[in-house]
This record gives C-alpha cells, structure tokens and sequence, in this order.
C-alpha cells in the first residue's frame, strides 16, 4: 500500500532531524576529546608553556630541529625550554649546530638542561649551552674531545688479493682511506683538524661554564665522568631532574611551576622511528666515520 503524501513528507523531516542531531553529537564529541587533549599538549592556541626538547641518541645535523627551536624562541607563549638529554655523543656539526640554536634560544628564553642517563661529548656540548645544568647521581657525562676513526682493511684485501689504485689530487686528498695505511704527513694534518675542533670545544666549556680554562682542561681528556664527580668538577649546577629544574625556572625565573608542558618533536612517530633505524645506521656507518667531514664526539664504553 502507498505511502500518503503528509507522511512521507514526516518521515523525512524526522530523517533531517536524526541527522542534524547527530551531526551536533559527534561535534560535541570532538571539541571534548579536543578540550581534554590540547591542555596535555603543552596548552594550545597560544596558552603559556614551558616547551621539552628531548635529545637522544646519535646527535646529528638536523634542520628541522633547529628550525623547530627557532620557532620556539620568537613564541611568546613559550616561557622556558628544557633540553632533556639522553645522548652519548654525535658528530661535530650536529653538537655544534644544536649548542648555536640553543644559545640563541637563551638570549630570549630560560634555557635548563637536564641529563639522564647519558650526557657526553656531543651531549655534553648541548648542555653548556643552558643556563642551569642538572644530573642524576649516576649521570655519565663529561668525554669532552674530539674522535676520529677511520679502518685500515689493506692488509686484508692483499690477503685477498685485491689491490685498489687511488688517482687524487694531491697527497692528503685520501687521507684517511679504508684501502691503506695513514701515512705520517695524512696523521699529522688529521690532527691538526681534531686540536682544532677540540680547542673549540673547550672554549665552549669555558664560555657555557664560566670556569676557568686551565680547570676545565683538567678534566677535558676525554674521560667520562659520573654526575658527582662532574658537579665537583664545576660541569653542573646540581644534582636533580626536571622537577627541579621546574622548582628552579620557578625561583629564579618566576616561571609558575603548573605551567604545562609541550615536547618539540619537529618529527612525527612514524619519521623518527624510520629515521632513528635506517638514518641512524647508515649516517653513523658510513658518513660519520669513513671521512673527515663525519668526524665524531662520541663517547664510547670501554670494551
């Protein structure tokens, strides 16, 4: 039997109801889901923060990440910026570029660094660039040098039998290479380089640190050192984390500790993952230590 004319036109103003209905329903839905998620973010929409810079791992040259930083330090809503640091070390540039952004930072911004585990060498570089340095008891930090490694596989291809002609410009163009021994003028000029960059990054010590040069070459042999021994060595402020970094930036900065926290991740989840594998591998491998432009502030643990 067909429908009358009053009732179909009924059923649908009932239909557009139940649909607008519904259409306020998930918009509801969203601006709370929005609404509990933007305060856990570090406030949103310009509210005041204190932004998270996590650095871990292999410390390399990052664009996006100091962009990311730049953009923090001409954000009004940004109060302060704590760089939490868990990194053994990583090549120069990158140490050298990081400490520049976050110097720059510092001119308008609070910068507290923070150590966890680990904070050597490159990681260590990061940190002087703050204002206030905190470590763990168990911090290992400290390794302040300069490291380049190279590997001599020739007596192993004359087992095998292959022998590898070079044609450079010049007696150093190759040096160092895989395929033969440094020879005494290629070490010499290789050293050369690495006191440079070491000059460099104890004049960064002594800049971050304020300390005395003399006082800060005692101990910038490259050896590592505990977040005790370093707070003796003047190379810290203090023994703490972020909480009291947060205690700090509030005494000192009146910088209220209840302000929420952003973290300054200029990547997504699925780019660092695949960055951290495959980056990671390849830049440490082949870019960072088979040539003068890699060379490295790591620390290693002894094997």
């Amino acid at each position: 039997m067909a429908l009358q004319p009053d009732l179909l036109i009924d059923r649908r103003r009932l239909k557009r109801r139940l649909a607008l209905w519904r259409g306020l329903a998930v918009l509801l839905l969203l601006a709370g889901a929005l609404a509990w998620t933007l305060p856990r973010l570090g406030g949103g929409f310009g509210r005041e923060h204190v932004v998270r810079l996590p650095v871990e791992g292999f410390i390399s040259d990052d664009r996006k990440l100091v962009e990311a930083i730049d953009k923090a330090g001409k954000n009004a809503a940004v109060k302060a910026l704590i760089v939490s640091i868990d990194s053994p070390g990583g090549s120069v540039g990158g140490g050298e570029t990081l400490h520049a952004a976050l110097t720059r930072l510092r001119e308008s911004k609070p910068v507290v660094a923070v150590m966890r585990g680990t904070a050597a060498s490159a990681g260590y570089m990061t940190a002087v660039a703050a204002e206030r340095i905190f470590a763990r008891e168990s911090t290992v930090t400290g390794s302040i040098g300069v490291l380049l490694q190279t590997p001599d596989a020739s007596d192993l291809l004359s087992r095998l039998g292959v022998r590898v002609d070079t044609i450079a410009s010049g007696p150093l163009k190759d040096q160092p290479s895989p395929f033969r021994p440094l020879t005494p003028e290629g070490r010499a000029a290789l050293q050369g380089v690495i006191a440079d960059m070491y000059e460099q990054f104890v004049a960064k010590v002594v800049a971050g640190r304020g300390l005395p040069e003399d006082k800060v070459r005692a101990v910038a042999d490259g050896r590592v050192l505990t977040g005790r021994q370093a707070l003796a060595a003047g190379l810290v402020d203090a023994i703490g984390g972020e909480r009291e970094a947060r205690a700090w930036l509030a005494a000192e900065k009146q910088i209220p500790e209840d302000l929420p926290v952003q973290e300054l991740r200029p990547r997504g989840t699925a780019e660092r993952l695949v960055g951290a594998a495959w980056g990671g591998l390849v830049k440490t491998v082949v870019s960072e230590w088979l040539g003068v432009d890699g060379l490295g502030l790591l620390w290693q643990p002894p094997r």
